[in-house]
């Protein structure tokens, strides 16, 4: 079991422990302070993510590489909501606060699950115009023709996968050596 950067209790401090109790559902095991009864739920994350279409070129496909990331993946804009804020009005700020592109229309794709994340993906496709300049948070980007794209086989690759198959285009998927 794991819980990355929980170790204590954001109430009293005291070091948390991995203790079973019933629940709605039953007995669960979840990190828990011994001394206050703080509980952490450690819940999936909402993240919002972006098939960006460029309308202003051609209706290509905008993806680009984190600039935190090891190698040349590129995938879709994602960000997290602000407080307050919907998913739609969430993914059309990320939109232009990481490629300066403003969305002319957001639709869901649909939801998914990443599991490995702990993550919940809520995707949009994303028609967007304007001059394309990235955040420091994008090393670089790459414009796709859809029937181009390659699809990775979890979270944000199966949103894409849908979109494709909305269009009209069987979806490739890459391949992942065990």
């Amino acid at each position: 079991m794991n819980a990355p950067g929980f170790r204590f209790c954001p109430q009293c401090a005291t070091e948390l422990s991995w203790v079973e109790a019933l629940e709605d559902g039953g007995p669960k095991t979840r990190l828990r302070c011994p001394a206050c009864g703080f509980t952490h739920w450690n819940n999936p994350t909402p993240v919002l993510a972006a098939v960006v279409e460029c309308m202003d070129r051609d209706g290509v496909v905008l993806l680009a590489r984190n600039a935190a990331w090891q190698g040349r993946m590129f995938a879709h804009i994602t960000g997290f909501m602000e407080a307050g804020e919907s998913p739609e009005a969430g993914i059309a700020r990320e939109v232009l606060e990481e490629t300066s592109l403003v969305a002319e229309s957001v639709k869901l794709i649909g939801v998914y699950e990443f599991l490995r994340m702990n993550q919940v993906i809520i995707a949009y496709h994303v028609q967007a115009r304007g001059e394309i300049k990235l955040s420091p948070e994008l090393a670089e980007y790459k414009l796709f023709r859809p029937e181009d794209i390659v699809c990775w086989p979890a979270g944000t690759g199966l949103a894409m996968a849908d979109w494709l198959r909305g269009r009209g285009i069987t979806p490739r998927f890459m391949e992942f050596k065990a």
